[in-house]
């Protein structure tokens, strides 16, 4: 049997913005997600794609050069 490893979600409360934030692994790179509350975070980590804010995706360093 394979081995099936889970992406890497890294969140955090912003002091300054008062918003939720997390990096979310996503096909084209990783996708920064804001939320107001930890309920709608955790909507936008199931379905980044769709989440309307903000819209800036971050691409792998590799994929910069």
């Amino acid at each position: 049997m394979g081995e099936r490893t889970a992406p890497v979600v890294v969140t955090w409360y912003g002091r300054a913005t008062g918003a939720w934030w997390a990096l979310v692994p996503s096909p084209d790179g990783v996708r920064l997600v804001e939320a107001a509350n930890p309920r709608e975070l955790r909507t936008a980590i199931e379905n980044p794609a769709a989440w309307p804010w903000p819209q800036r995706k971050f691409l792998p360093a590799a994929s910069r050069r």
